[in-house]
């Protein structure tokens, strides 16, 4: 596989190892406010975009909607270098990009006065940038672009389309909620509530109440995160996972259960909502990130100032 046209080692930070690391790759629309840019790039083109970030090189862009998870990942690394200064398995960043090395200058300029822990820049003028994920052994992709988002998933990388709000940077440890049909789980009995309405979807579950749900195209990233989670007590742990789902406790709450234990997927706090509004719970929660199927929960997540991931 090529490497992208160009990447920049930051050198300012300690490199790991993608073999061990869990490796979350974000684009810079999602980790920075760039939404004024990306319009001048839409309606002026390349050149004058290019031009507008060079002269502004040296003026931080605001923080985007990934940026406060990106930072609660940071502490969680610290706490595990703390506990054991050889561990390797940590989170890796690196920036995904389609700027040219011009116009990225300002994205290294605006991570650094963060303060932001990335160790790679990778500046890609191929359309599909998606085809150097698995070269870096990403786990997790976060994009503004839905194309892009399709694409990773279509390699079998976790990926999510974050959409462009302000949020307010929620304190640590890192909170991450998950919902579970077609995000932790696979969509089989979303398909039979479609087909067959809530009775066959109920029935099914009580039928397969003994066999674990297959996997979700985000299961792969959880169970990295689980494994980083393990590391600690329950209580002094810096990482919290939610899972907050549209099921039912009572007749599709056991088999999720069951699941979960199966995976050996450590959950901290379940809320089966049973078709209720998620926004209160999420409120309460102040995830640094959400990720849903559901374009409605994902709104009902923004009206409170949640950042959220959508996963097409």
């Amino acid at each position: 596989m090529a490497e992208p046209e160009s990447t920049v080692i930051n050198t300012n930070v300690k490199q790991k190892d993608p073999s061990t690391a869990l490796v979350i790759a974000v684009t810079t629309r999602a980790i920075f406010n760039l939404e004024e840019e990306h319009k001048l790039y839409l309606e002026k083109g390349k050149e004058e975009y290019t031009r507008h970030q060079q002269v502004n090189q040296d003026k931080p862009l605001p923080p985007g909607t990934a940026f406060a998870f990106i930072q609660a990942v940071q502490y969680v690394n610290k706490k595990i270098l703390e506990s054991n200064p050889a561990e390797r398995d940590l989170f890796d960043i690196l920036v995904l990009s389609n700027n040219s090395p011009e116009s990225g200058m300002r994205i290294i300029n605006s991570a650094k006065h963060y303060g932001l822990e990335i160790s790679k820049f990778c500046f890609v003028s191929d359309e599909d940038s998606t085809q150097y994920l698995k070269s870096h052994g990403v786990k997790l992709f976060l994009s503004a672009d839905r194309r892009d988002v399709c694409n990773a998933l279509r390699r079998g990388v976790s990926a999510a389309l974050v959409f462009q709000q302000e949020v307010q940077a929620p304190s640590t440890p890192l909170r991450v909620v998950f919902d579970g049909d077609a995000v932790l789980f696979s969509d089989e009995t979303d398909q039979i509530f479609q087909e067959q309405g809530l009775e066959g979807a109920v029935q099914y579950e009580r039928t397969m109440e003994a066999i674990p749900i297959g996997e979700g195209p985000l299961k792969a990233f959880a169970m990295h995160l689980g494994k980083m989670h393990k590391k600690f007590g329950q209580e002094k742990s810096p990482i919290r996972t939610y899972l907050v789902t549209a099921r039912s406790g009572r007749d599709m709450g056991i088999r999720a259960i069951r699941t979960l234990r199966e995976w050996g997927l450590p959950i901290n706090e379940a809320f089966f909502m049973d078709g209720a509004p998620k926004g209160p719970i999420l409120a309460q929660i102040q995830p640094h990130i959400f990720f849903d199927d559901g374009l409605h929960n994902i709104q009902g997540a923004q009206n409170v100032g949640v950042p959220s991931a959508w996963v097409p």
